[in-house]
C-alpha cells in the first residue's frame, strides 16, 4: 500500500511512502517527494526547519500549477517566489503543517490555519488530540485553549474507553510524544463529547475546564513556608487560594510558570530553587520541605554549626 500526498494545485500527488506489511504506525509517513518535485518545511519567513520541528510545507518542481484561474490575488498569496530554485522557479505554499522524521520521511501534522498560539509558541491541537487516542484508554478527544487570568492554556476532553484515566496520568503519556508547551494544563473526563447538527465537534458547547482546587480538598498552610510557597503559587498562577496538597500542573501549572515560579521562590527565601523542583515535588507540601531543608542546609554553612531544626 502506498501513502501519497499532494494538492491538485501540484498535480494531486507530490509525496509518497510505501507501507510495510506487519510494522505498526503511530502516524503514518507521507514519505518522500516524488521525482521532479522538491518538498520543503518552513517556518514564517521562508527559512528550513531542523528535523523534529513543524513548520509550513511548501511543494516546488515540474507539478506545481501556474495558479488559479481568474484570481491573481489568491493565486499571488499561495503560489510565492522559490528561494531555493532556479530564477523564476515557484513554491506552492500547501497550508499544511508537517515536520521531518529522523529517517528523512515527511510526517503530517495537521493544518496551519488550525494552529493557536500558546506563550509564544505554535500549537496544533488535533496533534495534541491524536497523541491523546493512541492511549489505550482514551476513545475520543478534542483539545481547545483556554484563556483565563493566568493567560493562554490547552484543555484537553476525553471520553474514556475503558476506565477512567487520571489527569496525570494522560499529561505524562502526552509529554512522552511532544514537547512541554504542548502538554495541556488541564484534562477533563466526559461521558460524550457534544456535536452540533452536522455531527461535528461543537467546541462551543465544551464545558469550561476549572484548573482551581477542590474546596473539600482544601489544606491550610502549617508552617510559614508552606504559608510563602501558597501566596506565591496563587499569585503567579492567578488561583485564589492554594492548599499544601495542591499539585502544581493540577493548578495549571505549566514550563513558562515554573520559570517564574523558581525566580520568586528564589528571591522569597533565598536558597537555589529551579523549574525542575517544581516537576519533580509537584505539590506545595512536598516543595515546602525541599526549601525547608535547602534553608537550614544554607544557615548551617553561614554558622557552621548544626541547624537546630525545621523553619
Amino acid at each position: 500500500m502506498l501513502n501519497g500526498y499532494g494538492p491538485s494545485e501540484c498535480a494531486v500527488a507530490a509525496t509518497l511512502f510505501a507501507v510495510e506489511p506487519g510494522v505498526r504506525y503511530d502516524n503514518v509517513p507521507i514519505g518522500r517527494p516524488i521525482p521532479n518535485t522538491s518538498v520543503h518545511v518552513l517556518d514564517d519567513r521562508l527559512r528550513p526547519v531542523p528535523p523534529g520541528v513543524t513548520g509550513e510545507l511548501y511543494l516546488g518542481g515540474d507539478g506545481v500549477g501556474r495558479g488559479y484561474v481568474g484570481r491573481p490575488g489568491l493565486t499571488a498569496e499561495r503560489f510565492v517566489a522559490d528561494p531555493f530554485g532556479r530564477p523564476g522557479a515557484r513554491l506552492y505554499r500547501t497550508g499544511d503543517l508537517a515536520r521531518w522524521n529522523p529517517d528523512g520521511t515527511l510526517r503530517f501534522a495537521g493544518r496551519a490555519d488550525d494552529q493557536v498560539k500558546i506563550r509564544g509558541f505554535r500549537v496544533e491541537p488535533r496533534e495534541v488530540e491524536n497523541v491523546l487516542l493512541r492511549h489505550e484508554a482514551v476513545a475520543e478527544a478534542a483539545v481547545v485553549v483556554q484563556a483565563d487570568a493566568a493567560g493562554k492554556r490547552l484543555v484537553a476532553y476525553v471520553v474514556p474507553r475503558a476506565g477512567v484515566p487520571t489527569a496525570d496520568e494522560l499529561r505524562a503519556h502526552v509529554a512522552r510524544h511532544v514537547p512541554a508547551y504542548m502538554v495541556p494544563a488541564a484534562v477533563v473526563t466526559l461521558t460524550v463529547l457534544p456535536v452540533n447538527r452536522n455531527g461535528k465537534l461543537d467546541r462551543a458547547a465544551l464545558p469550561v475546564a476549572s484548573v482551581r482546587p477542590d474546596e473539600e480538598s482544601y489544606v491550610a498552610p502549617a508552617n510559614p513556608t508552606e504559608e510563602a510557597l501558597c501566596r506565591i503559587w496563587g499569585e503567579v498562577l492567578a488561583v485564589p487560594r492554594v492548599g499544601t496538597r495542591d499539585s502544581f500542573f493540577d493548578l495549571g501549572g505549566d514550563s513558562i510558570n515554573a520559570i517564574r515560579l523558581a525566580v520568586r521562590m528564589r528571591a522569597a527565601f533565598g536558597v537555589p530553587v529551579s523549574p525542575r523542583d517544581l516537576f519533580e515535588h509537584r505539590r506545595v507540601s512536598d516543595l515546602a520541605g525541599v526549601v525547608q531543608e535547602r534553608v537550614l542546609a544554607s544557615l548551617t554553612a553561614v554558622s557552621g554549626t548544626q541547624a537546630p531544626g525545621r523553619i
